[in-house]
């Protein structure tokens, strides 16, 4: 039995189905019941889960020129997205509810609103009760994920306020962007999740920064993927050819509001990492350093955060 200030939560590091959104919606709801089991009370799920991160893909591209096998290949990949709402939502919104959990999912989200051709990589927020609490919506894909995704608005820059604690978060690389976690802490962030696909040692040290600067509990959380993962019938699986045999080798961790390594790194493996987080330790941190309260300086520096949405179309 938990004390009430004490948070179980589960970070799962497992490869999603590559081109199979029903497959890998199935393993959400496989390792959320797996996860409640353990007394998780929050559960993460990686960047792109459910959608995929295609890794070591180019669709066919090059500067000047597109391939009809790319277009192909990046029409399967959008037949894999889902939308909010949409039935694989709702098979997780069934899932969380049935085990009682809130549930972190990242997606890769089809516009449903205007052509529906644009996707985005989204970070889906599931209530324990089932209901769909909000989204966020990346901001700034990296490199050549912005062949395959649109950008996020401030709109989706979500804070979701929980018995739990105050759970928010960015995705991969938008860590490295220091305002943007600004606007999280900024909103009082206390559960901070940096779902990723960035698999090197060093992205340790940004987990631990953030750790340390927000004063919050970091949950880092990626896949493992092998190239033999990829179905067989991909018509740009050459493309992969000059990858690695091991994709992604995972990392997912756990860091303390001091910065301490609570769990993992698990490397070159799938696995969960289930962690309890003593809540009490936010306000016991922020003793020395509270980026946004006493140690701020709102008389030299200000932060203006835009967070209406940008409509493509008046």
């Amino acid at each position: 039995m938990l004390d009430a200030s004490t948070v179980r939560v589960a970070v799962v590091q497992a490869a999603a189905i590559p081109f199979d959104r029903d497959a890998t919606v199935d393993c959400v709801c496989a390792m959320t019941a797996d996860a409640a089991e353990q007394g998780a009370q929050l559960i993460l799920f990686p960047e792109a889960y459910v959608g995929g991160y295609p890794w070591g893909l180019a669709f066919g591209t090059a500067v000047g020129g597109r391939s009809e096998a790319g277009r192909r290949t990046w029409e399967r990949y959008w037949a894999t997205s889902v939308e909010i709402p949409g039935p694989e939502v709702e098979r997780m919104r069934e899932a969380a509810a049935g085990a009682g959990v809130y549930l972190c999912v990242g997606v890769v989200e089809r516009d449903s609103t205007y052509s529906g051709g644009t996707l985005f990589c989204t970070l889906l927020y599931i209530g324990a009760d089932g209901s769909l609490l909000g989204k966020h919506r990346k901001l700034k894909p990296t490199g050549a994920e912005r062949l395959i995704w649109g950008e996020g608005d401030g709109s989706t820059l979500t804070l979701i306020e929980t018995p739990l604690g105050k759970v928010g978060g960015l995705i991969c690389w938008e860590n490295y962007m220091p305002l943007a976690r600004m606007a999280m802490y900024g909103k009082g962030v206390e559960i901070y999740l940096a779902p990723t696909a960035d698999s090197r040692e060093r992205w340790l040290s940004t987990l631990q920064h953030i750790a340390l600067e927000g004063r919050c509990f970091v949950l880092g959380c990626n896949q493992y993927v092998r190239r033999d993962m990829y179905p067989s019938d991909l018509e740009i699986k050459s493309e992969l050819e000059a990858w690695p045999e091991t994709l992604s080798r995972g990392g997912s961790a756990v860091f303390g509001p001091l910065g301490e390594c609570l769990a993992g790194p698990l490397w070159d493996q799938e696995g969960m990492l289930v962690v309890d987080l003593d809540m009490a330790a936010v306000p016991r941190s922020k003793f020395d350093f509270d980026v946004t309260g006493h140690y701020a300086r709102p008389d030299v520096f200000r932060l203006e955060i835009n967070e209406s949405p940008q409509l493509p179309v008046g």
